[in-house]
């Protein structure tokens, strides 16, 4: 597969707060932290989008809240900064900073955002797996997963990987019946985003049918 490089990409959580303004979201649970496979994932990932990725922590990170077993959000937001920033030195990706609850923030290696969902309330209605580059338009009803480099990995990794982070997310809203929605678009083109949907069904995950109204 031809690498992607037209853009400035960066890994970051998938919470449906985190809204990126300049450069492309590749949405992973935690940005990564602690999770399962990441290290073999981000691999798959510079496959797909070239060496210079980025990785940017966010505020109230659930999933580090939870591995971390901290008890308040200023303990998780203080510790999670250090936390990426040493994922990055790890995995060998570019650390562009921190997004806060605030107007968005100039950061780090061409990336611009913040969060913007309300403090300490989760509001998302679907998972939104992303096939065909990142995420392409910001929705603050989608927890976002990256499922643009799929098609490359083993079965396995893949169906490990996409799991956890669909079973914590829909712990997060737990009185929500979480949908789960492929968005296609994006520079990686129809094909590219065909393979990875067919990896994505082949171990049990499925877009569920449009609401009545036509809507996804």
């Amino acid at each position: 597969m031809l690498q992607c490089k037209s853009m400035s990409y960066v890994i970051t959580c998938g919470d449906e707060g985190v809204q990126i303004n300049e450069g492309s979201k590749l949405g992973v649970m935690g940005s990564g932290f602690r999770l399962e496979g990441f290290s073999e994932v981000v691999k798959y990932l510079k496959k797909v989008f070239g060496d210079d990725l980025r990785i940017a922590g966010s505020e109230e990170s659930e999933w580090a809240k939870k591995v971390l077993d901290l008890s308040t959000w200023e303990q998780v937001n203080a510790t999670v900064q250090q936390q990426i920033e040493a994922l990055a030195d790890q995995e060998g990706l570019m650390y562009s900073g921190y997004l806060p609850f605030s107007d968005p923030r100039q950061l780090q290696h061409g990336i611009r955002g913040h969060m913007v969902r309300p403090h300490k309330i989760h509001i998302a209605t679907k998972i939104c797996f992303t096939l065909g580059g990142g995420e392409q338009v910001y929705n603050l009803g989608n927890f976002v997963v990256s499922a643009d480099w799929v098609s490359e990995a083993p079965e396995a990794l893949v169906k490990s990987f996409m799991n956890q982070q669909i079973e914590f997310y829909r712990t997060l809203v737990p009185e929500t019946e979480v949908r789960l929605v492929f968005e296609t678009r994006g520079v990686l083109g129809e094909e590219v985003a065909a393979k990875n949907q067919a990896m994505l069904e082949k171990i049990g995950i499925f877009a569920a049918p449009p609401l009545a109204n036509g809507k996804q």
